[in-house]
């Protein structure tokens, strides 16, 4: 299929206002929508959170009786069905577009084509396809959910060049510099979960909240505690709400314990595994179910290697620092030790750049 220069010019932009929705649209995707006549832009608009106006229906506000006989560039297949809001589809036919091109086909299995096939049924002329990849890219999470039941999960790191992550007696902070703390609190706060693990919690206290850069919601704090160890004074549990959940994962019945972290806020989750740890997967699958589309791992090198070892982590976002702290310092990942290289785990750089002093990596399993 033949996409014009301006075809792509209107679907860029879609893609940039669909980018204004990167920290609040959870758990719905992010999108964009712009309603043009050849190079002239009548309408924009993107979808916000959810519950409120999808960006189709932004646009064509916008746009009003213009509308008429006009294209709409939308980077996801506009919806079929009736959720918190009526469906897009509808309003595009009632509005009088002539063609619509999206993205990519939803893959929500409530859409998943129907939302295109509604709008050729009226006659209007329907293309997708146009920078697929990048709508994709932007809607990892929720393309994950919806077709593998399970959100994508990131695993943030940082380290020195030679691959410490904390010094033997547990200090790790600060090993990179300002630029990328605040880097990670921007990936933090597109996510909808940020998952640590006990030892993080007893060794550094951390708050798992997003503070370096301006946010609307907080992702749901996540910990893995297999034997419900976390302690009632754990600043991850302060201002613990529905408005800021926390989720406590174990392995354990302890019905005082639980009820202990409960009456701070915390919701607690029983998945045990057969060996008296937290089943990873499952756990994955419950935070699906949730309506969590991305996790960011943030925890210490035995959950690291856990959720490594049992094919948990997506992609990898590690921050190089310029300096060495020496072998008998802590590393990256808890992995079995290999016998030969042909065993080892291929990755493959998606972006690397320089944030500050240190080197950013954003790889993924080849």
């Amino acid at each position: 299929m033949s996409f014009s220069a301006i075809d792509h010019a209107m679907m860029a932009r879609a893609l940039q206002l669909a980018r204004r929705g990167l920290y609040t649209t959870s758990p719905n995707p992010r999108v964009g929508c712009v309603i043009a006549s050849g190079a002239d832009v009548l309408g924009e608009g993107f979808h916000e959170r959810a519950g409120e106006s999808h960006a189709e229906i932004r646009a064509l506000n916008a746009a009003g009786e213009r509308a008429r006989g006009a294209t709409a560039y939308v980077t996801l297949e506009p919806c079929s069905h009736h959720g918190r809001t009526p469906p897009c589809a509808d309003a595009l036919r009632a509005a009088g577009v002539v063609r619509v091109v999206a993205a990519m086909e939803d893959p929500n299995p409530l859409v998943a084509g129907k939302g295109l096939a509604v709008l050729r049924a009226a006659g209007i002329v329907t293309e997708r396809g146009l920078l697929e990849d990048e709508a994709r890219e932007l809607n990892i999470g929720f393309v994950s959910r919806m077709t593998r039941r399970r959100p994508w999960v990131r695993l943030k790191a940082a380290a020195s060049l030679d691959g410490k992550t904390a010094l033997n007696n547990g200090l790790s902070q600060w090993i990179t510099g300002e630029q990328a703390r605040r880097d990670g609190h921007a990936w933090r706060a597109r996510s909808c979960a940020v998952l640590t693990g006990i030892g993080t919690v007893r060794d550094d206290d951390p708050q798992m909240t997003v503070r370096h850069v301006e946010t609307t919601r907080q992702p749901l704090r996540v910990v893995v505690d297999s034997r419900l160890e976390t302690p009632l004074s754990a600043r991850v549990l302060d201002g613990a709400s529905n408005d800021a959940p926390v989720l406590i994962a174990c392995a354990i019945e302890d019905p005082a314990r639980s009820a202990a972290l409960r009456a701070r806020g915390a919701q607690v989750v029983l998945l045990p595994n057969s060996a008296g740890k937290v089943e990873l997967v499952a756990l994955l699958a419950e935070l699906a179910r949730r309506g969590i589309n991305e996790v960011l791992a943030e925890a210490g090198f035995k959950l690291n290697g856990s959720l490594l070892r049992e094919d948990c982590v997506d992609e990898l976002l590690l921050y190089l620092a310029p300096c060495l702290i020496g072998e008998a310092a802590q590393g990256l990942f808890n992995l079995p030790e290999l016998a030969t290289l042909g065993d080892r785990r291929e990755l493959r750089i998606v972006d690397l750049r320089r944030v500050g002093e240190d080197i950013r990596i954003l790889a993924r399993p080849a």
